[in-house]
């Protein structure tokens, strides 16, 4: 069974900052009422063309359950969606646990609706090309100091910034210092890193769980070459967050409809197109406490 790390209190985060494709007209100048287009976000774990399709699933559910036009906005990396939320271009986010963190941070009166059931437990997977000479253990794998590494996004809590801190935890080092160079490398996303290990191009690297396994059970890669090598402690991440301009355009109460329906997707195909298969269940702010703490004590959010 995984250990739950933010039950133990020991973490360490940081943000980076982000960049967006334009999003479409916002909430300024919108139709008033149920003819204005409910438009929301993600983070780009994956392929942009597979999430846009996915997200379209999503949207067509949404806006026949609420009664309202609903539309996914595309973003460029992680800080697109966050910007967008901020800014009221989009009105609703698929985050991770920190950029969902930065997001409500910004804005008043926003707040996580909804979560995978495997998201309070979520878990990185460190990987290694099976020449590496690293094996698969229980223990941290301190030998990829050795090799080559790359992370996720720069932003990324599952394929950056809780790999950091378990390097951190448990070597005492900056990334900089274990791995002795002044550029940590970056693939952009959770997919590009598995299909980069594999490839040879780093030899190990860390990633999202959930995009690992599935990945393998679509025969997208090979686990004997792609070798996983580490799982760490569970921690809290995704999650839908909601602008509390919801309530204001489309009437009191809206936001709670909101949360019963992406809770109440149970169509396979919906929930394959969330990237949760085994379902949704209610989220709050309380439940990302620990990574709203932990950013505010390494000095990454305002």
């Amino acid at each position: 069974m995984t250990k739950t790390f933010f039950r133990e209190g020991r973490v360490a985060l940081a943000l980076v900052p982000f960049l967006f494709l334009p999003a479409c007209s916002g909430s300024e100048g919108a139709d008033d009422g149920a003819s204005a287009t409910l438009r929301f976000s993600a983070i780009p774990d994956d392929n942009s063309t597979e999430l846009r399709e996915k997200y379209g699933l999503i949207a067509g559910y949404l806006s026949e359950t609420l009664g309202v036009p609903v539309e996914y906005v595309p973003a460029s990396d992680y800080s697109a969606s966050v910007e967008a939320f901020v800014n009221g271009d989009v009105q609703l986010a698929w985050f991770g646990g920190l950029t969902g963190v930065q997001a409500r941070a910004r804005v008043e009166g926003a707040h996580a609706i909804a979560q995978g059931k495997v998201d309070p437990e979520y878990v990185s997977y460190f990987i290694a090309h099976k020449d590496s000479g690293l094996t698969p253990g229980a223990d941290f794998p301190a030998g990829i100091a050795d090799v080559s590494f790359t992370f996720g996004s720069d932003s990324s809590t599952s394929g950056r910034l809780m790999p950091e801190h378990f390097i951190r935890q448990n070597s005492g080092k900056s990334p900089q210092e274990f791995f002795g160079t002044e550029e940590l490398n970056f693939s952009g996303s959770h997919d590009k890193t598995a299909k980069l290990v594999e490839a040879g191009t780093y030899q190990a690297g860390a990633l999202s769980y959930t995009t690992y396994d599935r990945m393998v059970a679509e025969g997208k890669l090979d686990p004997e070459v792609c070798v996983k090598i580490w799982t760490t402690p569970g921690y809290p991440d995704y999650n839908w967050t909601a602008h509390p301009v919801l309530d204001e355009r489309y009437g009191e109460g809206f936001t709670d409809r909101l949360q019963a329906a992406l809770v109440g997707m149970s169509d396979p195909a919906l929930l394959e197109a969330a990237q949760r298969p085994d379902g949704i269940i209610p989220a709050t702010n309380a439940d990302f406490q620990p990574v709203h703490d932990l950013a505010v004590e390494l000095g990454f959010l305002d």
